[in-house]
């Protein structure tokens, strides 16, 4: 009779939407399977269905609202730790981290001198703003 206790085989692959949860790229597995339906993350420059198996090695691209992840994966886990441990799962390109970093400073910079209004503006204020908006329509 073979032993009860007999180890493990070496795990081969994850789904793609269980490691992008436990990665920590988004909050909860129905997020990351509706990002990976949308075409919001590519394998290998493939668009992958959630059931696709990420293996260590495999090179990911992973659009987070404005922000682009270009990383490969380091380790597989089908469970959501904390995130010194999820960031041991993948490696960011450098040019991938450069890139996320330059764009954000764009996004900042077009922010920068822009004061939302402290009220409604009163009737005036709005007759004002009609009449500005005519003239850019000549």
């Amino acid at each position: 009779m073979s032993e009860s206790g007999s180890t493990a085989a070496p795990r081969v692959g994850v789904r793609i939407d269980v490691w992008l949860w436990a990665a920590r790229f988004f909050r909860t597995r129905p997020l990351a399977r509706r990002a990976v339906e949308t075409g919001k993350v590519e394998i290998g420059g493939q668009r992958p269905k959630p059931a696709r198996m990420v293996r260590v090695g495999d090179g990911l691209r992973v659009a987070r609202g404005e922000d682009v992840f270009e990383v490969e994966v380091l380790g597989l886990s089908d469970e959501r730790g904390p995130a010194p441990v999820a960031q041991a799962l993948y490696r960011e390109s450098e040019a991938s981290r450069a890139a996320r970093e330059e764009a954000a400073k764009l996004r900042r910079a077009a922010r920068d001198g822009f004061r939302p209004p402290e009220s409604k503006p009163d009737k005036r204020a709005r007759r004002l703003i009609r009449a500005l908006g005519d003239i850019d329509a000549l």
